[in-house]
């Protein structure tokens, strides 16, 4: 019995997850400068620089776990 498949595919639904996970990291981080912001309203324009920096590079994170289910799912799932 071969369940290559079945095992490919819930690689690929591990590997979407990471996109999830980084949606509510992503959530935190905006949430924690809006009140940092709220805090300390001079420090706004570097408090938005870095939150950008590091949304952007967890976003890399979702966009490599989406290359890896597209991977699994097409190139090993034959």
């Amino acid at each position: 019995m071969d369940n290559s498949k079945g095992l490919i595919a819930i690689g690929a639904g591990l590997a979407c997850m990471t996109g999830m996970f980084t949606g509510l990291g992503e959530g935190k981080v905006a949430a924690a400068a809006c009140e940092a912001i709220g805090k300390n309203p001079e420090a706004e324009a570097k408090i938005r620089s870095t939150m950008i920096l590091g949304i952007a590079l967890s976003e890399t994170c979702a966009i490599y776990g989406l290359l890896v289910s597209i991977l699994l799912m097409f190139a090993y799932g034959k």
